[in-house]
C-alpha cells in the first residue's frame, strides 16, 4: 500500500535478492531539476567568466572606473538601506500606533509609490526640480536669480529619490509585524515602568527586526538592479556601467567582468540579510489578545503627524504623478502618435504576458514538486529557482547573452548546412532571449505565491482524491488548480507588472526594433523629452496600480 507522495518510484530487480532497488525519479522532480538547471544558466555563465579573467581587461578597469562605481554603488546601497528602514519603519509605527487626522487614508496610501518605477519618479522628479524646472523658475521669480534647490543629480539625490520609491517595502513588513504582536508586548513593557517611546524602542522595534530587515534587503536589491534612474541622474553605478560597455564600447569581455563583479554585491546583500535576520522568524505565528491600542495625538503633535504623511505621500506619489498627467496633456497634440503608442503597448501586453504565463507554469510545477516530495534535493532547487529575483536584470542579461551566442553560433552553422542558404541568428536578439531573462528574474515572485496558496490546503484532500483513484496529476488538476484560482491570478498580474517595468534586461536583449513602454520611457527620458516620456509612463503606473491595491486590501484584513 501507499501511505503517501513518494519522491521516487522504486524499480525492482527480478532475481537480485538483496540487491538495492533502482530509484527512478518522478516526472515532477526532474522537472524541479531542469527548470532549476534553466535558471542557474546565466548565473554559471557569470560565475564561468571568473575561471578565465581578462587580465588586460581589469588593469583596464581598475585604471578608468572600477574604484568609481564600487564606491558609488556601495554608497548608494548603504543609503538606500538606511534612508528605507527609518523612513519606513517610522511611518509603519506612526499609523499602528497612533491615532491623528487621516491616518486610516495615510495607512493604504503609503504603499502607492511601489506603483511607480523608480526611473519614472526619477525623471519627473528632474523634469520638476531641474534649473529649467517650475520650482526654480518659479523661486528665481520671487527670491532673486541666486536662489537654487540643491543638486539632484548627485549621490544624495539619487538616495534621496529611492528612499521614496522603495521605503514601502519596510513600511508593508513592519507594519505587519507590529500589527501581529498586539498589544501584549507593549503593555507589559508599559507595567514595567516604560514610556511608550522606551517600550517602542527596548521591545516592539527588536522584535519587529527580521521584518524590517527583509524590507530593507528588498529596497537595497532594487536600488542594485536599477538602471533607469542611475543612468537619468548620470550617477554611476555598476548596472549602468555595464550598459554602456556592452552598447558604448561594444566590449563583451568587459561587460561580463562588470557583470561578475554585480553579482558578488548581490550575493553579499543575500548574506547580510540573513546574518542580520538571524533565525528570527517575520512575524509571530500567533497574534496573542487584542492589537495595539492607539494613543490620540492632540494639537501640534497630530498637525505634525499628518503633514509628515502628506509630505511623503506627496513627494513620493502625488508630484510625480501629477507632473506626469501635466505633461501628457502637453503631448496629446503634437508628439502623441496613437498608432505608434498601440503598438508598443501590443508588444509590452504580448511580452508581459508571455513572461507571466511561463513564470505561472514553471511555478506550478516548482511547488507541486516541493509538496509532493519535500526531499532536500527538491527544496535546494526550488530555492535556487527563485533565487534570481535577487539577481539584476543587467547581470542576467549579459548572463543570457553569452551562453544564446554560443548556441547561436553552432546552431546556425547547423542549420545553414541543412538548409542549404544562410540563416541569421535564432537566439541571440530574440524575444525567446528576453522572456527566458523575464522568467531567471521573476519566477520567485510567482513560486512564492503558489508555494504559500499550495501550503494552505490541507493534505487531506489529496488522500480522499486518491482513494477515489485520481492520480497525481488528476489531484492537480481537479483540486488543486481550481483551489489555486486565486493564486494563480494573483501571480499572474505581479509577473505582469514586474515585466512590464523591467528596463536592462529588456535594453539589452530585446529583438532589433522591439520596443516596449520601459524602452520608450528610457529613449525619450535619455533626450531629455520629458513630455514624450510620460504616456508611456503613465501607462506603466495605472498597470502598477493593480497588485498595489491588491496589497492595500489584504494589508487592511492583516491589521483586522
Amino acid at each position: 500500500m501507499t501511505n503517501g507522495p513518494r519522491s521516487a518510484r522504486v524499480r525492482t530487480v527480478p532475481g537480485a535478492g538483496a540487491l538495492p532497488a533502482t530509484v527512478v525519479p518522478s516526472a515532477w522532480t526532474l522537472g524541479a531539476a531542469a527548470i532549476a538547471a534553466l535558471v542557474a544558466v546565466p548565473l554559471l555563465s557569470v560565475v564561468a567568466s571568473l575561471a578565465r579573467p581578462a587580465v588586460d581587461v581589469w588593469v583596464h578597469l581598475w585604471r578608468t572606473q572600477l574604484l568609481e562605481l564600487s564606491l558609488n554603488t556601495l554608497v548608494l546601497l548603504v543609503g538606500v538601506g538606511l534612508g528605507t528602514a527609518v523612513l519606513g519603519t517610522a511611518l509603519a509605527w506612526l499609523v499602528v500606533g497612533y491615532e491623528f487626522p487621516g491616518r486610516s487614508v495615510f495607512e493604504g496610501g503609503l504603499m502607492l509609490p511601489l506603483a511607480v518605477p523608480a526611473y519614472v519618479i526619477g525623471f519627473a522628479f528632474l523634469g520638476l526640480f531641474d534649473y529649467a524646472g517650475p520650482v526654480q523658475t518659479a523661486l528665481r521669480a520671487w527670491l532673486g536669480d541666486g536662489a537654487r534647490v540643491p543638486e539632484l543629480r548627485s549621490a544624495g539625490g539619487v538616495i534621496l529619490l529611492m528612499t521614496l520609491v522603495f521605503y514601502p517595502y519596510v513600511y508593508l513588513l513592519a507594519r505587519v509585524a507590529f500589527v501581529e504582536q498586539g498589544a501584549g508586548t507593549l503593555e507589559t513593557a508599559r507595567s514595567l515602568g516604560r514610556s511608550r517611546l522606551a517600550a517602542f524602542r527596548e521591545v516592539t522595534l527588536p522584535l519587529a527586526r527580521p521584518a524590517i530587515v527583509a524590507g530593507a534587503s528588498l529596497a537595497m536589491m532594487e536600488a542594485l538592479a536599477d538602471f533607469g534612474t542611475v543612468a537619468t541622474f548620470g550617477y554611476r553605478t555598476f548596472t549602468e556601467a555595464i550598459y554602456r560597455v556592452w552598447y558604448g564600447m561594444f566590449d563583451r569581455a568587459a561587460a561580463t567582468q562588470l557583470a561578475s563583479l554585480l553579482l558578488l554585491f548581490a550575493l553579499g546583500l543575500l548574506a547580510l540579510e540573513r546574518a542580520l535576520r538571524g533565525r528570527a522568524r517575520f512575524e509571530q505565528s500567533h497574534r496573542r489578545g487584542p492589537g495595539i491600542t492607539r494613543e490620540q495625538l492632540r494639537g501640534h503633535r497630530a498637525a505634525a503627524a499628518t503633514l509628515g504623511c502628506a509630505l511623503v505621500l506627496t513627494l513620493a506619489f502625488a508630484l510625480p504623478v501629477g507632473q506626469l498627467l501635466v505633461w501628457a496633456a502637453e503631448a496629446a497634440g503634437p508628439f502623441f502618435v496613437p498608432s505608434r503608442f498601440a503598438g508598443v503597448l501590443r508588444n509590452t501586453v504580448v511580452i508581459a504576458t508571455t513572461g507571466a504565463a511561463v513564470c505561472a507554469v514553471f511555478a506550478l510545477v516548482l511547488a507541486y514538486a516541493r509538496r509532493l516530495h519535500p526531499a532536500p534535493g527538491v527544496r535546494v532547487a526550488t530555492q535556487f529557482a527563485a533565487m534570481g529575483y535577487a539577481l539584476p536584470g543587467s547581470l542576467i542579461a549579459v548572463g543570457i547573452l553569452l551562453p544564446t551566442a554560443w548556441a547561436d553560433h553552432h546552431l546556425v552553422d547547423a542549420l545553414e548546412r541543412l538548409l542549404g542558404r544562410p540563416v541569421g541568428l535564432v537566439l541571440t536578439g530574440s524575444i525567446l532571449g528576453l522572456v527566458f531573462a523575464y522568467v531567471v528574474r521573476f519566477l520567485a515572485v510567482a513560486f512564492q505565491t503558489l508555494d504559500a496558496g499550495l501550503g494552505r490546503i490541507p493534505s487531506s484532500l489529496d488522500d480522499a482524491a486518491r482513494s477515489l483513484g485520481a492520480g497525481v496529476a488528476g489531484v492537480l488538476a481537479r483540486v488543486h488548480v481550481p483551489l489555486l484560482r486565486r493564486g494563480l491570478l494573483t501571480a499572474l498580474v505581479l509577473v505582469f507588472v514586474d515585466t512590464m517595468k523591467e528596463m536592462p534586461a529588456t535594453l539589452l536583449l530585446r529583438p532589433f526594433g522591439f520596443t516596449t513602454l520601459a524602452v520608450e520611457v528610457w529613449e525619450r527620458t535619455s533626450e531629455s523629452l520629458w513630455a514624450e516620456a510620460a504616456v508611456p509612463a503613465l501607462a506603466i503606473v495605472l498597470a502598477g496600480l493593480v497588485p498595489v491595491s491588491l496589497a492595500i486590501r489584504w494589508s487592511g484584513r492583516a491589521g483586522r
